[in-house]
């Protein structure tokens, strides 16, 4: 598949380059490259939790305009499951690498 945008834009991991392991944030940049071409199953396998942060931004906006019944506990779900998604695909990286 021919890739749609180019990869010049992204920033270089600091953390990475001093340390030399990966952070929890280490691929979602590439992962955003991804959804913006459509691949989102690709998306998903660089940084699974590019999807639960999407989601809980776009609520966090939408809640902002408009009032919605139980609000709260929707963020905080959101967050719980957005963190724990960040957590484990770092620790599973981690471990695979």
């Amino acid at each position: 598949m021919k890739v749609l945008l180019e990869d010049s834009w992204m920033l270089p991991c600091f953390t990475k380059k001093i340390i030399g392991m990966d952070c929890p944030g280490c691929g979602i940049q590439r992962s955003i490259s991804f959804l913006l071409q459509g691949r989102v199953a690709e998306s998903f396998l660089m940084y699974p939790a590019l999807i639960p942060i999407i989601f809980l931004l776009g609520f966090l906006i939408f809640d902002m305009f408009v009032s919605v019944k139980h609000s709260e506990q929707i963020k905080l779900w959101g967050t719980i499951l957005t963190v724990g998604t960040i957590i484990t695909s770092y620790i599973i990286k981690l471990t695979l690498t």
